[in-house]
C-alpha cells in the first residue's frame, strides 16, 4: 500500500486546510480492512448521533472477549480457552470458537459508552459528540465605515 505524502494531500486538496489527518485516518482504516477475515458478521445501525454495532458471537464466552479503544480504534477480540476434554466430546463442531481481532477505526469526535454481551450478540454502543466549537454558529460581519 502506498502512502500519500504532505505533497501529495496539497494537490489532492488545493482548497482545503488541515485534511492531513483525514488521509492519515484513511490510510489506517484501509490497513485494518485488509488484514479483515469477515469473521465475525456485523453491522452497524445509526440512529441520529448514536451507532450501534452488533456483532454475532454464538458461543462465545464473556471471559474469553476484550474490547480495547486505543488512538481512534476500537479493536476487539478473542482468545478462547479450549478445554482438551471438551474438546473430544464434539463428533461435529459447526459453531466455531476460533481466535480473531476486529478493528474498527472511529472518528475524532466518536465515543463508545459501553457494550453488553446478550444472546449470543456483542451489541457495542457508540456516540458521535460534536463539540462546541465544532458545531455551526454565525459569524458576525462587521460594517465598515466608508
Amino acid at each position: 500500500m502506498t502512502r500519500l505524502t504532505s505533497l501529495d494531500i496539497n494537490k489532492l486538496t488545493p482548497y482545503a486546510v488541515g485534511f492531513d489527518r483525514v488521509f492519515d485516518n484513511m490510510a489506517r482504516y484501509m490497513e485494518h480492512q485488509s488484514q479483515s477475515t469477515g469473521y465475525p458478521p456485523y453491522n452497524i445501525v445509526k440512529d441520529g448521533n448514536n451507532f450501534q454495532i452488533e456483532i454475532a458471537l454464538a458461543g462465545v464466552k464473556l471471559a474469553d472477549l476484550d474490547i480495547e479503544v486505543a488512538e481512534g480504534v476500537m479493536t476487539i477480540s478473542h482468545d478462547p480457552q479450549l478445554d482438551e476434554q471438551d474438546t473430544n466430546r464434539f463428533v461435529h463442531r459447526g459453531i466455531s470458537k476460533r481466535k480473531f481481532k476486529r478493528s474498527f477505526t472511529l472518528a475524532e469526535d466518536v465515543v463508545v459508552n459501553g457494550a453488553k454481551l446478550e444472546n449470543g450478540m456483542l451489541y457495542i454502543a457508540l456516540e458521535r459528540i460534536i463539540p462546541e466549537e465544532k458545531q455551526p454558529r454565525k459569524i458576525a460581519i462587521e460594517q465598515v465605515a466608508e
